[in-house]
């Protein structure tokens, strides 16, 4: 008797190989129904709920004869297509960073702010100079000679202080203004050579062209060499060193007390080692002798004393110079140029209170400080005061000619400075 249902029996289901068959075949592998997402009706707007409606969507099934779109062919999906699942590095939420391409791009941004900076603080501080000396107005000037020739000049000017200022510095309230010292820096391929030049030197102030008038004015005969800036200014100074010298002269730069003070405030002060003890009432100066920082109103005071030194006049030329050459190595020391907080209150405040002549750049400028630098104690430069031979009649300082002479042509040619102030 046969209890299976009508339909189920061996009869009707044919030979087949299991399931209790006869057959002698297998029956052929059954295709596995595959599985893929329905896709959303043409024209649907927004999704809707799972279970919006009641019901929620059914797979759909397709036979695996074939591949329908949006078959799933065992791709791992966020593989970009490549085969065996594997997983682009560059590509997807597990990507690995780039570390080349950010380090090129910190780099590129790096270099376009330095650049911008560079640029802005170069056409900044060239704007900043106080271009007012023309020296195409000094007549007979003497042939150039090889190297640069600057005439540096530090003058009595109070302009732009307060009488609080005034009294701090104990600069006085006199009218004008006047040379306080005169130096001449040589840069060239032997080191630089840096020549103070006495004030009250013995000089022939020469014919020249008024720098206002513009008429010629007779030469003055014998004079101190700071009456040529108080006659006329830093034309007729220059006319004068030239013509007393024979040397050529470059560039202009001058600055003033309230300048001068500024820029040793900015740096953070100057180390000095001060030679002895140095109290002087008509310059303020109150010092003790040894290693000390000044700042701006007691470096003003050193540089001006010369009641209190035994040499007077010569040591205190000696005394500015080393100050300079300090001043100089504090400039450029990395503290500074790598600190914006203290280069650009320096450049500001060096730059505001300088006057240099029309031709001057900023690379010049650079360049002079630079020589500065450089003679300084260890320096390859050399540091001296004009020769003196003694005094003329009028209480003036005499120059030595023979040795200025030789100067002079080492100068002109470049050559290493042989000759000596002592």
């Amino acid at each position: 008797m046969n209890d299976w249902p009508q339909g189920r029996s061996d009869d009707n289901r044919g030979p087949r190989y299991g399931h209790g068959s006869a057959g002698a075949q297998p029956e052929g592998a059954r295709v596995m129904r595959q599985v893929r997402r329905g896709q959303a009706p043409p024209g649907a707007g927004r999704p809707t709920p799972p279970y919006a409606g009641g019901v929620p969507r059914q797979p759909s099934y397709v036979d695996g004869h074939g591949e329908e779109p949006g078959y799933n062919t065992g791709q791992v999906y966020g593989g970009g297509g490549r085969r065996g699942g594997d997983v682009d590095p560059g590509h997807g939420p597990y990507a690995r960073p780039d570390w080349r391409r950010r380090i090129k791009v910190t780099a590129i941004t790096v270099a376009v702010v330095l650049l911008v900076t560079t640029v802005g603080t170069y056409f900044w501080a060239d704007s900043k100079l106080n271009r007012e000396v023309d020296l195409a107005t000094v007549i007979d000037r003497p042939e150039a000679g090889e190297g640069t020739n600057y005439l540096i000049v530090g003058s009595d000017s109070r302009e732009g202080m307060s009488d609080e200022e005034k009294k701090k510095l104990h600069t006085g309230s006199a009218a004008g203004k006047r040379t306080d010292s005169m130096m001449i820096l040589h840069t060239g391929s032997n080191g630089p050579t840096l020549i103070s030049l006495p004030r009250d030197s013995n000089v022939t102030i020469p014919e020249f062209k008024g720098s206002e008038s513009g008429k010629t004015r007779p030469a003055m005969g014998a004079n101190k060499l700071n009456a040529a800036y108080s006659i006329d200014g830093p034309t007729l100074l220059v006319r004068t060193v030239e013509f007393n010298t024979g040397l050529h002269i470059d560039h202009y730069v001058e600055i003033g007390f309230g300048g001068f003070a500024s820029i040793v405030d900015a740096v953070g002060g100057v180390e000095m080692d001060i030679p002895q003890d140095i109290k002087d009432t008509k310059s303020g100066a109150d010092l003790k002798k040894g290693k000390q920082t000044l700042n701006g109103e007691q470096a003003l005071a050193f540089v001006r004393t010369r009641y209190a030194l035994a040499g007077s006049d010569l040591d205190r030329t000696k005394n500015q110079q080393k100050f300079l050459s300090a001043l100089a190595n504090q400039v450029a020391t990395p503290s500074t140029v790598l600190n914006p907080f203290r280069l650009y209150p320096t450049m500001g405040a060096g730059l505001d209170s300088l006057v240099v002549d029309k031709d001057m750049g900023l690379w010049d400028l650079a360049s002079m400080f630079w020589a500065m630098k450089g003679v300084s104690g260890g320096g390859e430069g050399k540091s001296m005061n004009m020769p003196i031979s003694g005094s003329a009649a009028n209480g003036n300082l005499q120059w030595d000619m023979d040795k200025v002479k030789t100067l002079v042509d080492q100068l002109k040619n470049d050559e290493k400075v042989t000759v000596s102030s002592d």
